[in-house]
């Protein structure tokens, strides 16, 4: 292998080229997934992937666009501001590529570090059919991405890879890559080389390099201890661009959960040290107030909320006392996860039940007609009865005496128990 080759990461050399050796996201680039069809189709909308790191996202968007033979421009959103996206839309109108056998495909990786206003630039080219845009973020779209983007952008959730095809990757790279097949190669054990990549393709190929070539001579074993004696040499304490992010995110959520504010401060301030965005980390014990406290302590959520406001406003460093305030508050609360187990419970009857009708008392009747076929006539008004309560049915009859909803155990969810079997002993048996 020349030395420039030497110089591109492994998991460069073993990029795929063809939707043949794509690896994973079947469910959208196998024979009947929709990418894949798409792409048969010729007719390609701009899209964003959502999905944890290192899972083939630039990838899938570079194959689109081969297959298509569109142009295709990259920009990512940690180095790129609005003059670059300006000058890709510029080029895209004035070569009148987009004229010619179809728009030009911009691909921003990381979309969701783009600000408002750099996603506002991208609106005027993506609705005018200027460029398609594929976009590529391991955040929710629905918080980081401008409503009016992303109503204009199909999203795609692209799945961590398994346990067999990340081997799959491993046994390819060995056998097809002309420096690894220089050596002689022996994997004997894989639960840490798996481990430390966390699911993460990239960090696996990139990892498995610097085990080769860390090792001496021409036959190296690859053997779990190994492994960690490479590797605690060279780890990083925190790097908020994907590689230990969510670890680090687990190990404070987790330690949040399990009512450790000393652990979950902890893991905090790693965050806070490797420059993470205060939003992600407000984000996330946003959503650990409902799924993990829930009912126990309904302030949690409120707290939660207003610490997610307060740091949009405020940044660092004085943030940081107020994820402080926040992370401690909720590691110190009492914990139930009735409400997650219970939407939970309610979505896999639906899945199993279809759409159920809405039972006549319970339809609103706006129209004459409607009150004639009896919508909303046997509806009972709750506040017209003793106790603002009167016993009637509120689930479709198939499913009548289901109950989705069990309060927890804790001084807060057994009061709302008791509220329930004191109205629902005989229907539900709480």
């Amino acid at each position: 292998m020349s030395a420039l080759q030497n110089e591109i990461p492994l998991a460069e050399r073993m990029r795929p080229t063809d939707f043949s050796n794509y690896v994973g996201q079947q469910h959208l680039v196998g024979s009947e997934g929709v990418i894949f069809q798409m792409v048969k189709r010729g007719t390609i909308p701009s899209m964003i992937f959502w999905g944890p790191p290192g899972i083939g996202k630039t990838t899938l968007a570079e194959i689109i666009a081969e297959h298509v033979d569109r142009p295709f421009f990259r920009l990512s959103a940690i180095h790129s501001g609005v003059k670059d996206i300006r000058e890709v839309i510029e080029k895209s109108q004035k070569g009148g590529l987009f004229q010619q056998g179809g728009r030009p495909i911009l691909f921003v990786d990381e979309i969701h570090r783009f600000s408002k206003s750099q996603q506002d630039s991208l609106l005027g080219a993506v609705e005018k059919g200027i460029i398609t845009l594929i976009g590529a973020t391991t955040e929710n779209p629905s918080f980081e991405v401008i409503p009016a983007l992303l109503s204009r952008c199909q999203v795609y959730t692209l799945e961590a890879l398994g346990k067999d095809e990340l081997l799959g990757l491993l046994k390819h790279a060995i056998e097809n890559d002309d420096y690894l097949k220089s050596k002689k190669i022996e994997i004997k054990e894989t639960e840490e080389l798996l481990l430390f990549s966390g699911g993460d393709a990239r960090k696996l190929l990139n990892t498995l390099e610097v085990l080769i070539q860390a090792a001496d001579g021409h036959s190296i074993s690859i053997t779990n201890q190994f492994v960690k004696e490479i590797l605690q040499q060279s780890t990083i304490a925190y790097d908020k661009t994907g590689e230990f992010h969510y670890d680090i995110i687990s190990a404070f959520i987790k330690s949040i959960r399990g009512s450790d504010p000393n652990g979950a401060v902890y893991w905090l301030a790693r965050m806070v040290d490797g420059g993470e965005d205060p939003k992600f980390i407000a984000r996330r014990m946003l959503i650990h107030a409902s799924e993990d406290i829930g009912n126990a302590n309904p302030t949690a959520l409120i707290m939660a909320n207003n610490t997610f406001q307060a740091v949009q406003a405020i940044g660092y460093p004085e943030c940081s006392i107020i994820l402080s305030q926040c992370a401690t508050y909720l590691a110190s609360s009492p914990k139930s996860n009735a409400s997650y187990k219970a939407i939970g419970t309610a979505k896999m009857v639906v899945k199993e039940t279809g759409n159920l009708p809405v039972p006549l008392h319970l339809r609103n009747a706006p129209t004459k007609l409607m009150k004639e076929l009896g919508y909303g006539g046997e509806y009972k008004y709750a506040h017209d009865y003793e106790g603002n309560f009167v016993n009637q049915e509120f689930l479709p009859d198939e499913l009548q005496g289901t109950r989705l909803y069990e309060p927890g155990n804790n001084p807060r969810e057994n009061q709302l128990r008791q509220f329930l079997k004191d109205r629902w002993l005989d229907k539900y048996n709480y």
